[in-house]
Protein backbone atom coordinates (compact mmCIF):
# COMPACT_ATOMS: atom_id res chain seq x y z
CA UNK A 1 0.00 0.00 0.00
CA UNK A 2 1.67 3.45 -0.81
CA UNK A 3 1.67 5.89 1.79
CA UNK A 4 -0.74 7.91 0.36
CA UNK A 5 -3.48 4.93 0.92
CA UNK A 6 -2.47 4.06 4.20
CA UNK A 7 -4.20 4.89 6.88
CA UNK A 8 -3.93 7.92 9.35
CA UNK A 9 -2.77 6.17 12.75
CA UNK A 10 -4.51 7.14 15.76
CA UNK A 11 -2.28 6.38 19.05
CA UNK A 12 -3.21 6.87 22.41
CA UNK A 13 -0.78 7.16 25.11
CA UNK A 14 -2.27 6.76 28.60
CA UNK A 15 -0.25 7.60 31.55
CA UNK A 16 -1.73 6.76 35.36
CA UNK A 17 -2.05 10.06 37.69
CA UNK A 18 0.90 9.80 40.28
CA UNK A 19 0.81 6.41 39.96
CA UNK A 20 2.38 4.93 43.32
CA UNK A 21 1.26 7.40 45.32
CA UNK A 22 -2.18 7.40 44.17
CA UNK A 23 -2.21 3.23 44.77
CA UNK A 24 -1.14 3.72 48.76
CA UNK A 25 -3.89 6.97 48.92
CA UNK A 26 -6.58 4.64 47.29
CA UNK A 27 -5.49 1.77 50.06
CA UNK A 28 -5.26 3.69 53.04
CA UNK A 29 -8.08 6.64 53.31
CA UNK A 30 -5.99 8.27 55.90
CA UNK A 31 -3.80 9.47 53.24
CA UNK A 32 -6.17 10.90 51.02
CA UNK A 33 -5.41 14.67 50.52
CA UNK A 34 -2.41 14.83 51.88
CA UNK A 35 1.07 15.50 50.99
CA UNK A 36 2.52 11.84 50.40
CA UNK A 37 5.76 10.23 49.00
CA UNK A 38 6.44 6.53 48.18
CA UNK A 39 10.05 5.78 48.65
CA UNK A 40 13.04 8.17 50.61
CA UNK A 41 14.38 7.25 54.03
CA UNK A 42 17.68 9.03 55.36
CA UNK A 43 19.68 8.51 51.65
CA UNK A 44 16.87 7.54 49.51
CA UNK A 45 15.27 9.89 46.91
CA UNK A 46 11.72 10.04 46.22
CA UNK A 47 10.20 7.79 44.21
CA UNK A 48 6.62 9.13 43.49
CA UNK A 49 4.60 12.38 45.25
CA UNK A 50 1.18 13.04 45.32
CA UNK A 51 -0.44 16.05 43.94
CA UNK A 52 -0.59 18.01 46.96
CA UNK A 53 3.23 16.96 47.67
CA UNK A 54 3.68 18.56 44.03
CA UNK A 55 2.17 21.43 45.13
CA UNK A 56 5.06 22.06 47.46
CA UNK A 57 7.57 21.68 44.84
CA UNK A 58 8.32 17.83 45.91
CA UNK A 59 9.27 15.80 42.87
CA UNK A 60 10.33 12.04 41.81
CA UNK A 61 14.28 11.22 42.10
CA UNK A 62 14.52 14.24 44.85
CA UNK A 63 16.72 13.67 47.73
CA UNK A 64 14.15 12.76 50.35
CA UNK A 65 16.09 15.52 53.03
CA UNK A 66 15.02 18.13 50.14
CA UNK A 67 11.65 17.11 49.85
CA UNK A 68 10.84 17.29 53.99
CA UNK A 69 12.32 20.58 54.14
CA UNK A 70 10.21 22.32 51.08
CA UNK A 71 6.95 20.23 52.86
CA UNK A 72 7.58 19.77 56.42
CA UNK A 73 4.01 18.35 56.57
CA UNK A 74 5.22 15.39 53.85
CA UNK A 75 4.36 11.74 54.68
CA UNK A 76 6.59 9.03 53.81
CA UNK A 77 5.50 5.82 53.13
CA UNK A 78 7.36 2.41 51.93
CA UNK A 79 7.34 1.35 48.20
CA UNK A 80 4.71 -1.88 47.69
CA UNK A 81 5.78 -2.84 43.80
CA UNK A 82 3.34 -5.98 44.22
CA UNK A 83 0.49 -3.69 44.80
CA UNK A 84 1.38 -1.63 41.63
CA UNK A 85 2.21 -4.12 39.47
CA UNK A 86 -1.31 -6.24 40.29
CA UNK A 87 -2.93 -2.77 39.21
CA UNK A 88 -0.81 -2.47 36.25
CA UNK A 89 -2.24 -5.99 35.16
CA UNK A 90 -5.82 -5.05 35.61
CA UNK A 91 -4.97 -1.50 33.63
CA UNK A 92 -3.07 -3.53 31.28
CA UNK A 93 -5.95 -6.15 30.79
CA UNK A 94 -8.41 -2.96 30.06
CA UNK A 95 -5.44 -1.87 27.25
CA UNK A 96 -5.47 -5.26 25.64
CA UNK A 97 -9.75 -5.28 25.09
CA UNK A 98 -9.27 -2.27 22.74
CA UNK A 99 -6.20 -3.48 20.94
CA UNK A 100 -3.61 -5.75 20.46
CA UNK A 101 -0.89 -3.05 19.60
CA UNK A 102 -0.24 -1.93 23.49
CA UNK A 103 3.46 -0.92 23.91
CA UNK A 104 4.13 -0.63 27.80
CA UNK A 105 6.75 1.88 28.69
CA UNK A 106 6.44 0.93 32.17
CA UNK A 107 4.23 -0.32 35.26
CA UNK A 108 2.07 3.11 34.84
CA UNK A 109 2.12 4.22 31.12
CA UNK A 110 1.42 2.52 27.61
CA UNK A 111 1.05 3.52 23.68
CA UNK A 112 -1.73 2.26 22.13
CA UNK A 113 -2.21 2.33 18.17
CA UNK A 114 -6.38 1.91 17.75
CA UNK A 115 -6.19 2.70 14.13
CA UNK A 116 -8.47 -0.52 13.79
CA UNK A 117 -11.98 0.44 16.21
CA UNK A 118 -12.35 -3.08 17.48
CA UNK A 119 -15.48 -1.79 19.30
CA UNK A 120 -16.66 0.52 16.68
CA UNK A 121 -16.54 3.52 18.64
CA UNK A 122 -16.38 5.60 16.20
CA UNK A 123 -13.07 7.93 17.04
CA UNK A 124 -9.87 7.40 18.86
CA UNK A 125 -11.34 10.04 21.38
CA UNK A 126 -13.89 7.83 22.53
CA UNK A 127 -11.79 4.76 22.88
CA UNK A 128 -9.47 7.04 24.98
CA UNK A 129 -12.56 8.02 27.53
CA UNK A 130 -14.10 4.78 27.31
CA UNK A 131 -10.32 3.64 28.32
CA UNK A 132 -10.59 6.10 31.02
CA UNK A 133 -13.90 5.37 32.51
CA UNK A 134 -13.08 1.24 32.68
CA UNK A 135 -9.90 2.49 34.63
CA UNK A 136 -11.85 4.54 37.19
CA UNK A 137 -14.60 2.24 37.77
CA UNK A 138 -11.99 -1.19 37.77
CA UNK A 139 -9.37 0.20 39.83
CA UNK A 140 -10.85 3.33 41.46
CA UNK A 141 -7.73 5.18 39.75
CA UNK A 142 -7.26 8.17 37.46
CA UNK A 143 -5.45 8.37 34.28
CA UNK A 144 -4.53 11.06 31.80
CA UNK A 145 -4.76 10.14 27.84
CA UNK A 146 -3.30 11.80 24.94
CA UNK A 147 -4.69 10.83 21.25
CA UNK A 148 -3.16 12.06 18.11
CA UNK A 149 -1.25 10.19 14.59
CA UNK A 150 2.04 9.85 16.36
CA UNK A 151 3.49 8.74 19.45
CA UNK A 152 5.59 11.82 20.04
CA UNK A 153 2.26 14.24 20.05
CA UNK A 154 0.40 11.46 21.70
CA UNK A 155 2.63 11.29 25.04
CA UNK A 156 3.37 15.09 24.73
CA UNK A 157 -0.54 15.56 24.80
CA UNK A 158 -1.27 13.15 27.89
CA UNK A 159 1.11 15.33 29.84
CA UNK A 160 -1.14 18.24 28.44
CA UNK A 161 -3.67 18.32 30.92
CA UNK A 162 -3.05 16.35 34.17
CA UNK A 163 -4.36 15.30 36.45
CA UNK A 164 -7.06 12.98 34.47
CA UNK A 165 -7.14 14.59 31.73
CA UNK A 166 -7.69 14.20 27.92
CA UNK A 167 -6.26 15.92 24.94
CA UNK A 168 -6.72 15.65 21.47
CA UNK A 169 -4.28 16.57 18.55
CA UNK A 170 -5.08 16.51 15.37
CA UNK A 171 -2.87 16.06 12.38
CA UNK A 172 -3.60 19.68 11.18
CA UNK A 173 -2.75 20.62 14.40
CA UNK A 174 0.07 18.85 15.07
CA UNK A 175 3.30 21.07 14.26
CA UNK A 176 1.36 23.77 15.96
CA UNK A 177 0.84 22.06 18.99
CA UNK A 178 4.65 20.80 19.17
CA UNK A 179 5.68 24.90 18.11
CA UNK A 180 3.67 26.05 21.19
CA UNK A 181 5.19 23.90 23.93
CA UNK A 182 9.28 24.68 25.57
CA UNK A 183 11.19 22.19 24.57
CA UNK A 184 12.12 21.46 28.42
CA UNK A 185 8.62 19.45 27.94
CA UNK A 186 10.04 16.97 25.03
CA UNK A 187 10.16 13.52 25.76
CA UNK A 188 14.15 12.75 25.54
CA UNK A 189 15.60 16.17 26.00
CA UNK A 190 16.66 16.21 29.56
CA UNK A 191 17.70 18.45 31.69
CA UNK A 192 21.22 19.07 30.37
CA UNK A 193 20.26 19.08 26.70
CA UNK A 194 17.16 21.86 27.80
CA UNK A 195 20.11 23.62 29.40
CA UNK A 196 22.51 23.38 26.18
CA UNK A 197 19.19 24.52 23.93
CA UNK A 198 18.36 27.48 26.35
CA UNK A 199 22.44 28.88 26.03
CA UNK A 200 21.39 28.81 22.21
CA UNK A 201 18.23 30.37 22.30
CA UNK A 202 15.87 27.48 22.01
CA UNK A 203 12.53 27.71 24.66
CA UNK A 204 9.82 26.12 22.27
CA UNK A 205 9.43 24.18 19.52
CA UNK A 206 8.64 27.11 16.94
CA UNK A 207 12.56 28.12 18.03
CA UNK A 208 13.93 24.77 17.81
CA UNK A 209 11.80 24.41 13.95
CA UNK A 210 14.17 27.51 12.72
CA UNK A 211 17.14 25.47 12.95
CA UNK A 212 18.31 23.83 10.33
CA UNK A 213 19.52 19.57 9.85
CA UNK A 214 22.75 20.43 9.32
CA UNK A 215 22.95 23.08 12.24
CA UNK A 216 21.13 21.00 14.17
CA UNK A 217 23.52 18.17 14.04
CA UNK A 218 26.67 19.97 14.29
CA UNK A 219 25.05 20.77 17.84
CA UNK A 220 23.67 17.45 18.94
CA UNK A 221 24.97 15.00 16.99
CA UNK A 222 23.05 12.00 15.60
CA UNK A 223 20.32 13.32 17.59
CA UNK A 224 19.88 16.17 15.58
CA UNK A 225 17.90 14.58 13.28
CA UNK A 226 15.37 13.65 15.38
CA UNK A 227 14.88 17.44 16.58
CA UNK A 228 14.52 18.67 13.64
CA UNK A 229 11.53 16.01 12.71
CA UNK A 230 10.01 16.25 16.36
CA UNK A 231 9.90 20.27 16.47
CA UNK A 232 7.77 19.61 12.87
CA UNK A 233 5.58 17.11 14.01
CA UNK A 234 7.16 14.06 12.42
CA UNK A 235 7.02 10.72 14.29
CA UNK A 236 7.34 7.57 12.44
CA UNK A 237 7.87 4.85 14.76
CA UNK A 238 5.56 2.47 15.58
CA UNK A 239 3.31 1.30 18.37
CA UNK A 240 5.48 -1.87 19.06
CA UNK A 241 4.12 -4.49 21.59
CA UNK A 242 5.75 -6.19 23.89
CA UNK A 243 9.17 -4.17 23.16
CA UNK A 244 12.20 -5.92 24.57
CA UNK A 245 13.80 -3.81 27.44
CA UNK A 246 18.10 -4.10 26.46
CA UNK A 247 19.16 -2.29 29.58
CA UNK A 248 17.37 0.26 32.26
CA UNK A 249 19.66 2.93 34.09
CA UNK A 250 19.66 5.95 35.63
CA UNK A 251 22.40 8.90 35.25
CA UNK A 252 23.32 12.56 36.95
CA UNK A 253 25.44 15.11 35.46
CA UNK A 254 26.92 17.34 37.99
CA UNK A 255 27.24 21.17 37.73
CA UNK A 256 30.59 20.99 38.88
CA UNK A 257 33.35 18.19 38.70
CA UNK A 258 33.13 15.96 41.45
CA UNK A 259 36.85 13.88 43.02
CA UNK A 260 35.59 13.43 46.72
CA UNK A 261 34.70 9.78 47.62
CA UNK A 262 31.67 10.89 49.83
CA UNK A 263 30.14 12.58 47.98
CA UNK A 264 30.63 10.57 45.10
CA UNK A 265 28.95 7.42 47.00
CA UNK A 266 26.30 9.66 47.98
CA UNK A 267 25.17 11.14 44.75
CA UNK A 268 25.29 7.30 43.27
CA UNK A 269 22.92 6.21 46.46
CA UNK A 270 20.42 8.53 44.72
CA UNK A 271 21.11 7.49 40.92
CA UNK A 272 21.16 3.82 42.05
CA UNK A 273 17.51 4.69 43.56
CA UNK A 274 16.28 6.43 40.92
CA UNK A 275 17.63 3.20 38.29
CA UNK A 276 15.92 0.77 40.71
CA UNK A 277 12.35 3.02 40.44
CA UNK A 278 12.99 2.28 36.71
CA UNK A 279 13.80 -1.35 36.93
CA UNK A 280 10.55 -1.76 39.53
CA UNK A 281 8.65 0.08 36.70
CA UNK A 282 9.62 -2.16 33.55
CA UNK A 283 9.32 -5.23 35.71
CA UNK A 284 12.36 -7.29 34.72
CA UNK A 285 14.94 -8.55 36.72
CA UNK A 286 19.06 -8.17 35.70
CA UNK A 287 22.31 -10.25 35.76
CA UNK A 288 24.67 -7.43 34.95
CA UNK A 289 25.44 -3.84 36.87
CA UNK A 290 27.01 -1.01 34.91
CA UNK A 291 28.90 1.80 36.05
CA UNK A 292 28.89 5.03 33.78
CA UNK A 293 31.43 7.51 34.59
CA UNK A 294 32.20 10.65 32.29
CA UNK A 295 35.29 12.77 33.29
CA UNK A 296 35.75 16.70 33.56
CA UNK A 297 37.55 16.08 30.21
CA UNK A 298 34.36 13.80 28.45
CA UNK A 299 36.53 10.82 28.60
CA UNK A 300 33.75 8.06 29.26
CA UNK A 301 34.60 4.70 30.92
CA UNK A 302 32.56 2.01 32.00
CA UNK A 303 32.91 -0.93 34.32
CA UNK A 304 30.37 -4.11 35.02
CA UNK A 305 30.30 -7.03 36.91
CA UNK A 306 27.80 -10.22 35.82
CA UNK A 307 26.22 -12.60 38.66
CA UNK A 308 24.84 -15.95 38.09
CA UNK A 309 21.30 -15.27 39.26
CA UNK A 310 19.15 -11.95 38.90
CA UNK A 311 20.09 -9.05 41.51
CA UNK A 312 17.61 -8.70 43.98
CA UNK A 313 17.21 -5.48 45.46
CA UNK A 314 17.97 -1.99 45.50
CA UNK A 315 20.36 -2.73 48.48
CA UNK A 316 22.51 -5.58 46.09
CA UNK A 317 22.42 -2.90 43.22
CA UNK A 318 23.85 -0.01 44.89
CA UNK A 319 26.30 -1.78 46.88
CA UNK A 320 27.57 -3.83 43.36
CA UNK A 321 27.36 0.14 41.81
CA UNK A 322 29.61 1.43 45.09
CA UNK A 323 31.98 -1.35 45.14
CA UNK A 324 32.78 -0.32 40.79
CA UNK A 325 33.44 3.15 41.86
CA UNK A 326 35.18 2.63 45.21
CA UNK A 327 37.71 0.71 42.71
CA UNK A 328 38.15 3.27 40.31
CA UNK A 329 39.52 5.43 43.24
CA UNK A 330 41.52 7.47 43.53
CA UNK A 331 40.15 9.89 40.42
CA UNK A 332 42.54 10.51 37.70
CA UNK A 333 40.59 13.82 37.59
CA UNK A 334 37.74 14.67 38.47
CA UNK A 335 34.06 13.13 37.39
CA UNK A 336 31.25 15.29 35.56
CA UNK A 337 28.42 12.53 34.90
CA UNK A 338 27.54 9.04 36.92
CA UNK A 339 25.30 6.69 35.67
CA UNK A 340 24.27 2.61 37.17
CA UNK A 341 22.23 0.91 35.06
CA UNK A 342 20.93 -2.94 35.01
CA UNK A 343 22.28 -5.27 31.98
CA UNK A 344 21.24 -8.61 30.73
CA UNK A 345 17.36 -8.18 31.51
CA UNK A 346 14.66 -10.91 31.08
CA UNK A 347 10.86 -10.58 32.07
CA UNK A 348 9.83 -11.15 35.79
CA UNK A 349 11.33 -12.51 38.29
CA UNK A 350 13.46 -16.07 38.53
CA UNK A 351 13.57 -18.24 41.55
CA UNK A 352 16.40 -17.90 44.25
CA UNK A 353 17.65 -14.58 43.32
CA UNK A 354 21.45 -14.43 44.53
CA UNK A 355 22.34 -12.38 47.46
CA UNK A 356 24.71 -9.50 46.56
CA UNK A 357 27.29 -8.86 49.47
CA UNK A 358 29.55 -5.55 49.32
CA UNK A 359 32.49 -7.79 47.61
CA UNK A 360 32.95 -7.28 43.62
Amino acid sequence: MADSERPIRKIIHVDMDAFYASVEQRDDPSLRGKPVAVGGGHRGVVMAASYEARKYGVRSAMPSVSAKRRCPDLIFVKTRFDAYRAVSRQVRAIFLDYTELVEPLSLDEAYLDVTEDRHGLGTARAIAEDIRRRIREETGLTASAGVSYCKFIAKLASDYRKPDGLTVVTPERGPEFVASLPVSRFHGIGPVTARKMEALGILTGADLREWSLPALEAQFGSSGCWYHCICRGIDEREVRPDRPYKSVSAERTFDEDLRDPERLADELERIASYAWDRVNRAGVTGRTVTLKVKFGDFTIITRSKSFGAPVPDLAGFAAAGQALLAALHPLPRGIRLLGLGLHNLSEGSEEMPLQLGLAI
